[in-house]
């Protein structure tokens, strides 16, 4: 059973925005009430958290080092209580890879491109399973170290496969190779001394004898600039990330989205499990340290975790030093990220925390905006279809905003695609026209209202686009309402 933390005087505390944020001042100004309201709470906090030291009872500080570990502990063991269902996935295979290195092959072709050229960072990680700092650990260097992918015709199997050779510093060939890349057979390398020019190395190399010239290279957003000038200095020509080529990546496998669908789930879940946890007086920073570590119990790697509270949360991305304290009527917005076996999660909710009462009535601003983004979010998921624009899905969540005359505190996109990253293309901003969905593709849908110095509302789930049908909800399940998020 899953655990939840006693909440002292404060526990089952109606909502009542007027008494949460004025009473005090009122009580303040009758010192003898506010005298008799501070002994009840003090004997009731020794009720539930009394620490015997000899014969005197010393009363818990809320956020007493004792304190913070239940939290921390409750949030943990209900987690690990679930069972970890979702953790039941593997990891990308070397064949995998190779089977991906293939399909870019076949891209290359469709595009009439020569070779596909990219240097460590994620999209590197995604063919070569090296990223940016695996590779350079103090920081980006000025020697370029490039993987160069070509099509060629199988004359054994009647297909396009890959061919793959890296650019290498001759004294970096060697730990090019420690590096265990993801190949069936030994990695080819092409060395090129500190005094050589790299690029025209290349260019003179077995790997683009016989081409047409100059041969046509295809690059990503990730590659520098000065790479891309050196590139084109020694002959090539040089074209950004396109059509075909962009989808190997944008179109999920199954191995892929089983990952996507663990690590979203995952973080999901411990949102859920450490909210029933929660007890006034903890800080946003508490709550996301306490977060973090129940992510990592479970086998998680937490990268990012957003915790607002209430007026914080108008900035969506917050930026405030996350000492706000949690009270009773404190609507929580957390949005969070953590990375399983290379692939990431990105979820939001926006909560009321477990010791407060449901309201009788229906007219509190933040339930009825709750229900707004909601429906906001599920008119966007509908439109999550084979060949729907990017940005039909986002009109389709700011029309239901601004109908309810919220339209100007919507201020960011709708969603984004995800994978090794957590923002990938395509976008779902109202631009973007010309991006069509294509089944495979994995998305966030996150609509949001802003309201300065009130609060902040954003859902968010990921999703997997499934032709006509209903896209696939890779988080689980949506939230239900602010007490069940």
């Amino acid at each position: 059973m899953s655990k939840q933390l006693p909440f002292s005087a404060v526990e089952a505390k109606p909502y009542n925005r007027f008494s949460a944020r004025n009473v005090g001042w009122i009580l303040a100004s009758a010192g003898l009430l506010a005298t008799a309201y501070n002994f009840f709470q003090l004997r009731s906090l020794a009720i539930h958290s009394p620490r015997v030291l000899g014969h005197d009872v010393v009363f818990n500080d809320m956020n007493s080092p004792d304190r913070l570990r239940d939290f921390q502990n409750c949030a943990i063991d209900n987690l690990l209580e679930t069972g970890l269902p979702f953790m039941n996935v593997s990891p990308i295979a070397v064949s995998d890879f190779e089977e991906r290195r293939d399909r870019l092959a076949q891209a290359l072709v469709a595009e009439g491109v020569d070779a596909f050229v990219v240097e460590p960072g994620y999209t590197f990680k995604y063919y070569g399973n090296v990223s940016q700092p695996e590779w350079e650990v103090w920081e980006p260097e000025e020697r370029p170290f490039l993987m160069v992918v070509r099509p060629f015709y199988d004359q054994a199997t009647g297909n396009v496969k890959a061919n793959t050779t890296f650019l290498c510093p001759s004294f970096e060939a060697e730990r090019a190779r420690l590096l265990e890349m993801p190949f069936t057979d030994a990695i080819q390398i092409i060395p090129w001394e500190e005094h050589w020019n790299p690029y025209i190395t290349l260019q003179q190399s077995e790997v683009f004898r016989g081409l047409r010239q100059p041969a046509r290279l295809m690059v990503d957003e990730e590659m520098r600039d000065f790479i891309q000038r050196g590139l084109v200095s020694a002959g090539f020509e040089v074209v950004g990330l396109q059509g075909k080529v962009e989808e190997v990546r944008q179109i999920k496998t199954a191995k892929e989205v089983n990952i996507l669908r663990a690590v979203n789930t995952g973080t999901l879940e411990a949102v859920r499990q450490m909210r029933k946890c929660l007890y006034p007086g903890l800080t946003e920073n508490e709550i996301a340290s306490a977060l973090d570590n129940a992510l990592r119990a479970a086998g998680l790697d937490p990268f990012f975790d957003i915790v607002l509270f209430d007026e914080n949360a108008s900035n969506p991305h917050g930026g405030t030093n996350g000492s706000k304290v949690l009270e009773a009527e404190t609507f929580v917005l957390i949005d969070v990220g953590a990375h399983l076996y290379g692939y990431s999660s990105d979820i939001c909710r926006t909560f009321f925390p477990p010791f407060l009462q449901k309201p009788s009535k229906d007219d509190v601003p933040s339930l009825r905006i709750w229900d707004i983004v909601f429906e906001a979010q599920t008119r966007s998921i509908n439109r999550m279809r084979e060949n729907f624009t990017a940005a039909s899905v986002d009109i389709a969540a700011r029309d239901i905003i601004s109908k309810a005359g919220y339209g100007d505190s919507f201020t960011h996109r709708v969603g984004h695609g995800i994978g090794i990253k957590a923002h990938e293309s395509p976008y779902l901003n109202k631009g973007n026209e010309e991006s069509l969905l294509k089944t495979g593709m994995v998305f966030t849908s996150e609509p949001g209202i802003y309201l300065v110095n009130e609060f902040g509302v954003r859902h968010e789930d990921v999703l997997l686009v499934q032709g006509d049908e209903e896209p696939c909800i890779l988080t689980g399940n949506r939230a239900r309402g602010p007490w069940e998020p």
